[in-house]
């Protein structure tokens, strides 16, 4: 990392169906001052392609599709007239869904463009808006139209060219065919029935992340998406990612990739999403080029792909003898050498490992739901919940603001500990309900289930499910003496989550002591962390 002075890196491992490896190293924003955990999303660029690849062969497979079919005019795919009468070359009705897929369509980036060293849209993203006379930050619908009006490069099918575009017109097609958004249909048919629940589109602005979103490095600056007057940092709202769904947008942590890779042919506990002859046509090499098929990198039976924007480095592989891995890095480098030097990582710590752990930290897949809170005599709240696919759910408790502290993998937190923000640990329990302690009834109180997995399974390492866990709301006035608590879910939180800093006190009514001892961040001090508490996932052999 110091080699190429990389901010943050994410990586996950699994062997043959089990994640047995997830860690972090560096930092998750650019004063170096948050740890860069294995919960933290990451932009991984160009890996959105094979998600949007597995995405069009489903529908395939479905027979919702046809790889052969035209994409444009009346018979295509897309015959909206916003596409349709900006076409001027007559090429561009014999583009098929395969095409598209294998880069072949007929666009060539690396051709100039109205002045530009490249022809494509997503790196002149206001210029496009300015000759198509709309708005900024200009939309993905708008960049395709761009493109139809400019026409094709090449004739279709008869050479590789690598095209961010082509996949921008997958998404569409898929939205045409199933009348549904893209991200709304890919995550809940490709995403969710492979474990994968950590996955979202991007936003362009560091004040819209979410919550557990890494910052980015950007090395360069270039016109703002939203006012070309203006100069700003490529990944900080130069580049217009809400833009780049399908071909660019999305957002994973490297544990979550892992979970999609296991699930391109069942090799984890889940369904393949393929079938073995949909999968075998989604991995075979196009024609003109043999490094590349539908979506995916191939030599012989290894499939991989690379991600590469200002402030992202990213790659997945799935090897051919049982080995998947993701690396995200929140810094990017154009130099072939470290895309190399990235590339042969996977490999070294496969060669390198004497031997290999027995557990899976896969974790649950399903998040507790249904939260309610009940007041009771005494000042008292009682917790239920219907469980997730956990063994265990921990029960969090913060005063005035919804907690942003977030509980690591790997690390027991015993009742009564306090989590950095001031996050209370309420309750571990392996049933559907809990008590509260005493509150003060003139404030208001933020309730979180979190469900966790600890079990001979995970090595007795605890996992813990951070996405959906429900947030419920107690509030001021509305303890057992006045009346039923109110509870109401949360929308997700845009906050950056806390992950280390100073333990401190929460204002509860009544000290709640049932000695336990305090939980600590990851990066604490060994002399601050709990004895026997603290489960330490071990390295790689």
């Amino acid at each position: 990392m110091q080699r190429w002075q990389v901010l943050g890196a994410s990586v996950a491992l699994a062997k043959d169906g089990k994640l047995v490896y997830e860690r972090a190293f560096g930092y998750a924003n650019v004063d170096r001052t948050i740890t860069l955990q294995p919960y933290h999303l990451l932009r991984v660029a160009s890996l959105s392609k094979s998600v949007t690849a597995l995405a069009i062969m489903k529908l395939v497979q479905a027979g919702q599709l046809s790889l052969s079919h035209p994409v444009f005019g009346p018979e295509g795919y897309l015959t909206a007239p916003a596409y349709t009468r900006e076409i001027r070359d007559p090429r561009l009705y014999h583009v098929t869904v395969q095409q598209l897929l294998e880069h072949t369509a007929g666009w060539d980036r690396r051709l100039g463009c109205d002045g530009y060293s490249s022809s494509d849209p997503v790196e002149f993203p206001t210029h496009v808006a300015a000759v198509m006379g709309v708005a900024n930050p200009v939309g993905d619908s708008t960049l395709i139209r761009f493109m139809l009006r400019r026409g094709l490069d090449f004739e279709p099918g008869t050479q590789f060219a690598y095209s961010n575009v082509g996949y921008l017109v997958l998404g569409k097609v898929l939205e045409a065919v199933t009348h549904q958004r893209y991200e709304t249909w890919v995550r809940e048919q490709v995403l969710q029935p492979s474990g994968v629940r950590e996955a979202h589109l991007g936003h362009n602005l560091p004040g819209a992340r979410l919550a557990r979103e890494s910052n980015y490095q950007s090395r360069y600056q270039m016109p703002s998406c939203y006012d070309p007057t203006q100069q700003v940092p490529a990944a900080d709202g130069g580049y217009q990612v809400e833009a780049m769904n399908a071909h660019g947008g999305w957002l994973f942590s490297a544990r979550d990739l892992v979970r999609l890779l296991l699930a391109l042919d069942g090799l984890g506990a889940r369904p393949a999403l393929l079938s073995a002859s949909a999968l075998r046509t989604m991995v075979q090499p196009s024609v003109v080029n043999a490094g590349y098929a539908k979506g995916w990198m191939v030599t012989g039976n290894n499939w991989w792909h690379t991600g590469n924007l200002d402030g992202t480095a990213s790659e997945m592989v799935h090897t051919a003898n049982g080995y998947t891995w993701a690396i995200l890095l929140n810094t990017s480098n154009s130099s072939p050498l470290f895309w190399r030097e990235l590339d042969a990582l996977g490999w070294q710590w496969i060669a390198g490992a004497r031997r290999w752990p027995a557990h899976d930290l896969a974790g649950p897949t399903q998040a507790a739901d249904q939260v309610q809170v009940e007041a009771r005599p005494m000042g008292r709240a009682q917790v239920t919940w219907t469980a997730g696919t956990g063994t265990h759910r921990l029960v969090l408790l913060k005063a005035d603001c919804p907690p942003t502290a977030v509980p690591l993998d790997g690390t027991t937190y015993p009742v009564a500990s306090v989590l950095a923000d001031g996050t209370l640990v309420a309750a571990v329990e392996q049933g559907t309900k809990a008590w509260l302690p005493a509150l003060d009834s003139h404030r208001t109180y933020y309730a979180q289930v979190i469900e966790f997995r600890q079990d001979t399974t995970t090595g007795n390492h605890p996992v813990y499910a951070l996405e959906d866990s429900p947030v419920v709301v107690l509030g001021p006035g509305r303890g057992a003496q006045q009346g039923a608590a109110l509870a109401r879910s949360l929308p997700p939180a845009r906050e950056a989550p806390h992950v280390d800093g100073a333990l401190t006190s929460v204002p509860y009514a009544q000290p709640l002591v049932l000695g336990g001892t305090q939980a600590v961040a990851d990066n604490a001090s060994p002399s601050e962390r709990p004895r026997n508490e603290r489960a330490v996932l071990p390295p790689l052999p």
